[in-house]
């Protein structure tokens, strides 16, 4: 039987997911219904990606019994029978599994510091700089960089967060440097901007060596061990897609749909308590930059 999927708005990155779905199998997933505010837009998204239902409210997805999970930035609590506790879809990507079982395998010994960088030219879209909508590099791509840290470091809570930046005139924070100290001298160096562009890289410096990300530190499909080379091809789409190597969202939807085939709510490369900590550790870095939004509690 296939999941059933329902997509809540129809921006971007919905988009590509939807083209993303297309490169798995048919009878694996199928999209049932979308849900926008705007009606109009929702009607064409459907028209696209054929898609039978649209809903005017996301409630009124979320009770529709014919869903199975939904792919969404914008998620009521009522609304899904599976969603991770923090969204990554980087964390799928094969280039992260082999990360991950290097570290198990102590290739590079123990890990003393970890540099990764997202820096990204998207001041003039309103998303990335208005406050009312939740701006900044920090909660856009930042959060990239923390996650591959939290992940290298096993989600140990550092005993000191320090970050450096600057504010863009809508209050939000534009460009970003933040450092993790942890036990035993090791440290975390991440810097996101959302001013210019940058390498976009990510390193594990370790007592045997060095595991690297030569570019694209959240969608990479290459992989370095001490110069050797691992290269992870994406699923093939002739479809438009808007972000880069966002066909690489597949790998998010078909984990869904296997804890879903097992029964299982949460099985997730991020656990509850990182995620946790993720949100701790950006709330201390607004606090410290002056960063807050209408939507805040005091910090």
């Amino acid at each position: 039987m296939a999941t059933r999927w329902g997509i809540c708005a129809v921006g971007k990155i919905r988009n590509d997911f939807m083209f993303a779905l297309q490169t798995l199998t048919a009878q694996d997933h199928q999209a049932m219904a979308v849900a926008a505010k705007d009606q109009k837009c929702a009607k064409e998204f459907s028209k696209t990606h054929n898609i039978p239902k649209v809903y005017s409210s996301y409630e009124e997805l979320a009770k529709d019994p014919n869903i199975d999970t939904s792919h969404s930035s914008i998620i009521p609590d009522i609304l899904v029978a599976f969603q991770p506790p923090t969204t990554m879809w980087s964390l799928y990507f094969p280039v992260y599994d082999q990360i991950h079982s290097l570290l198990s395998q102590k290739a590079i010994g123990d890990v003393k510091v970890v540099r990764a960088e997202f820096g990204s030219n998207q001041y003039y879209v309103m998303r990335a700089v208005g406050k009312e909508l939740g701006g900044g590099a920090l909660l856009d791509i930042g959060c990239y960089c923390l996650q591959f840290a939290l992940m290298v470091f096993k989600g140990e809570k550092p005993e000191s967060v320090t970050a450096k930046g600057f504010l863009y005139e809508t209050g939000v924070d534009k460009t970003v440097t933040i450092i993790l100290q942890y036990a035993g001298k090791r440290q975390a160096i991440l810097t996101c901007t959302i001013m210019v562009a940058m390498p976009n890289q990510a390193a594990n410096c370790g007592s045997k060596g060095m595991i690297q990300i030569p570019t694209c530190m959240w969608c990479s499909t290459l992989v370095i061990l001490n110069g050797k080379e691992t290269q992870c091809p994406l699923p093939q789409s002739s479809k438009p897609m808007h972000f880069i190597n966002s066909t690489g969202l597949s790998y998010e939807a078909e984990h869904v749909r296997q804890c879903l085939l097992k029964g299982t709510v949460h099985d997730h490369p991020l656990t509850l308590a990182d995620s946790e900590l993720l949100h701790t550790i950006m709330d201390e870095v607004r606090k410290q930059l002056g960063v807050q939004f209408p939507q805040d509690k005091v910090l």
